[in-house]
């Protein structure tokens, strides 16, 4: 009886300490240039985490609390941003020039936030300065709860790929190119997962190109999460003899389709199931081309790698598999329509995803956001939403929000195109709280574009060529469109999503295409709960970094790196991970004997 009563103290004050709750994974990085790589054969300078590119992958599970620890080792200020992680009750680790002061060279910062109610596939970046040009981008696994299933069964193994356009100059050079009004052209190549491509074709591809080989086991099936982590390219993926069965995009598990090849936009991610069911006669191809680009640059601006079956007989020769047919016009997007939501499965809830009956919610707000290429405005480039260019202000709009400083920003950003010249503002939408707001991107490029929001998976309604009118509603899927946090829109082309903003934050709704957005082409989304709850939002970290109208507040001791550790990690979640241990520990001593 003493036995069972101890046994029941030490389970309730462990309990009460908190190792019952959501549990903590730390990790510390360091970002600096990595100066002897050469993806494409040319040495250049690359932006890596710990030493290597891409940087590490973020492994976590449902609900689970990270903090990550950045140093900032480049000669420019620094943000992660974290592409799909919701930031729940959050926007203050969001990492963007929104919502955070940047983290100047030689200072750290520590990110903490829950990946709260989410699984899925995502990936990390860079968001200033057009680093992500460079690298410094890695991958986010958000897996199930064992006690949620999963609607496929487990694959044998789970591969992360990263699929990019790569320019040889460094991201300062391709920014200043930008300001000054030139286009960057054709990349100099496609990256997979930082290496160059393979050399298929000796006339095309130089010798001496380090390039990435995946090894496999004949007869089983693995998960591929593709990301398309480049500047402006869409790319087209596809495994040579292989089927691509989609079973999950940023977050949804989709009604599982295969597919014979994926267009992949910028800014996207996907996940396949693969299995090894080919004879092993030879390696295969695996290849990452252009899609809408210069026919005749189609061949510079392939990316490709190896799958290696461990009973390969041999490397892989031959043509590569064929590409879709440019001339298709359709094509493209009527795969991206054939992407849905399984409305049965669930994710990170047990309910089913299609217990939220999108379609039947009232639309509160509708903004139609008319895009433009870089136009020269008061002799400055810029690119435009509704004929306006963002301008980020030197104090982050979420704490001038904070501390209610005034004209840092205005909350008149207009819900459709104005018969007024174009300018540079800081204006930014004022999102109803728990209302449900309609986007339609109405894409008048020349490329595809791809919009992102932070905060939020947005469900795509539906997508067509031409202008977008009040009719192009009766074309909606209001039934099972996939949640996501990033979608494609065609050039002259549009777009629609539904949101629900349940989110209280400060919320950057911006192109994914680096190249637009760097020029201007974004927005944010401010959601308040008028009832000032703290039940909707948390508090300012303790370690926010300052800047701008509030550069006074800052103690510059406070985030310099002249230590080691995970400095800025709240105190309280240290001690209560110790705590526990040693509770865990002297339990397990006392029951022993």
């Amino acid at each position: 009886m003493m036995m069972i009563r101890l046994l029941l103290v030490c389970f309730s004050v462990l309990w009460n300490v908190g190792l019952a709750a959501d549990p903590f994974i730390f990790y510390d990085w360091t970002v600096s240039y990595l100066t002897t790589a050469s993806p494409l054969g040319p040495k250049q300078q690359v932006i890596g985490i710990n030493g290597n590119f891409p940087g590490p992958i973020l492994n976590v599970t449902t609900n689970w609390n990270v903090v990550v620890n950045v140093k900032n080792h480049l000669d420019e200020p620094l943000l992660i941003t974290w592409n799909g992680i919701q930031q729940r009750k959050n926007s203050w680790q969001d990492g963007v020039s929104g919502t955070n002061c940047p983290i100047p060279p030689g200072w750290n910062f520590t990110y903490q936030f829950q990946v709260k109610d989410q699984i899925g596939s995502f990936f990390y970046f860079p968001s200033l300065h057009f680093q992500r040009a460079s690298g410094g981008y890695g991958g986010i696994i958000i897996n199930n709860r064992d006690v949620i299933p999963v609607p496929f069964g487990t694959p044998d193994g789970d591969i992360t790929i990263f699929i990019s356009d790569w320019f040889i100059k460094s991201h300062k050079d391709l920014r200043k190119e930008l300001e000054d009004g030139s286009d960057l052209g054709v990349p100099d190549g496609v990256l997979f997962n930082g290496f160059g491509p393979y050399r298929y074709d000796e006339s095309i591809v130089p010798e001496g190109i380090a390039f990435e080989m995946i090894n496999v086991e004949p007869g089983k099936t693995y998960r591929f999460r593709v990301h398309n982590v480049g500047i402006s390219t869409s790319l087209n993926f596809r495994i040579q003899n292989h089927n691509l069965l989609l079973v999950e995009t940023e977050g949804s598990y989709t009604v599982q389709q295969n597919y014979t090849n994926m267009d992949i936009h910028v800014g996207q991610s996907y996940s396949f199931l693969v299995t090894m069911d080919q004879n092993a006669s030879t390696d295969y191809y695996m290849v990452a081309s252009s899609r809408f680009t210069n026919s005749t640059s189609v061949s510079r601006v392939t990316g490709v790698a190896i799958l290696h079956y461990s009973n390969s007989q041999g490397p892989v020769a031959g043509p590569l598999p064929d590409p879709p047919n440019e001339f298709e016009t359709y094509y493209s997007m009527n795969q991206a329509r054939s992407i849905r939501w399984n409305v049965s499965a669930g994710a990170a809830r047990p309910n089913p995803q299609g217990s939220f009956r999108y379609g039947d919610i009232t639309v509160t707000d509708v903004y139609v956001l008319l895009n433009r290429p870089a136009e020269l405005i008061g002799g400055k480039w810029g690119t435009t939403l509704n004929g306006i260019s963002y301008v980020a202000p030197a104090t982050p709009l979420k704490l001038a929000q904070q501390f209610n400083i005034p004209g840092v920003f205005k909350l008149d950003f207009p819900n459709r195109m104005m018969n007024r010249p174009t300018k540079f503002d800081t204006s930014i939408i004022n999102g109803s709280y728990r209302g449900f707001m309609e986007i339609i991107f109405q894409n008048n490029d020349s490329t595809v574009q791809s919009y992102h929001m932070d905060g939020y998976a947005f469900f795509v309604v539906g997508m067509d060529y031409g202008t977008w009118t009040e009719n192009s509603r009766g074309t909606y899927n209001k039934w099972d469109g996939v949640a996501r946090c990033t979608t494609q829109v065609f050039s002259g082309a549009w777009t629609a999503i539904l949101v629900s903003l349940d989110n209280v934050g400060m919320w950057n709704l911006r192109a994914q295409n680096l190249n637009s957005w760097y020029l201007g082409q974004e927005v944010y989304v401010s959601v308040v709960n008028p009832e000032m709850t703290n039940k909707t939002e948390v508090a300012m970290p303790d370690n926010t970094i300052y800047c701008g109208l509030l550069s006074y507040l800052q103690r510059y001791q406070a985030h310099k790196v002249s230590f080691s550790g995970t400095t800025g990690v709240p105190n309280a979640s240290r001690i209560t991970t110790l705590v526990a241990l040693l509770l865990t520990f002297f339990c397990g001593y006392f029951l022993r004997i």
